[in-house]
């Protein structure tokens, strides 16, 4: 995965969280969409919702919400599946 690409929220989206301990609701108020986010999920598209993030500012906030030290070919496979979800969902796109 290029690690100059941004990620952004949809500009078509208008998302609604709610949260409950580590699991999030994310609704969706133009589609009706509802989704179950785990915790590390919804705090990468809360920080996608505020702006357009690269790979490795959005691997930095993914060490720090893990609270651990691990990087690189340990951190990127993590990361890359929670994108790949995300935009599956059609909650964010490539930029």
């Amino acid at each position: 995965m290029a690690s100059n690409l941004k990620w952004r929220v949809r500009s078509d989206r208008a998302l609604h969280f709610h949260s409950w301990g580590d699991e999030f609701i994310v609704y969706n108020s133009l589609s009706g969409d509802t989704h179950l986010l785990g915790s590390v999920a919804a705090q990468i598209l809360l920080r996608l919702q505020q702006a357009p993030s690269d790979f490795m500012s959005l691997a930095e906030l993914l060490t720090s919400l893990l609270q651990t030290e691990m990087m690189g070919e340990q951190l990127e496979p993590q990361l890359v599946n929670i994108l790949e979800d995300l935009n599956a969902l059609a909650l964010i796109e490539r930029t």
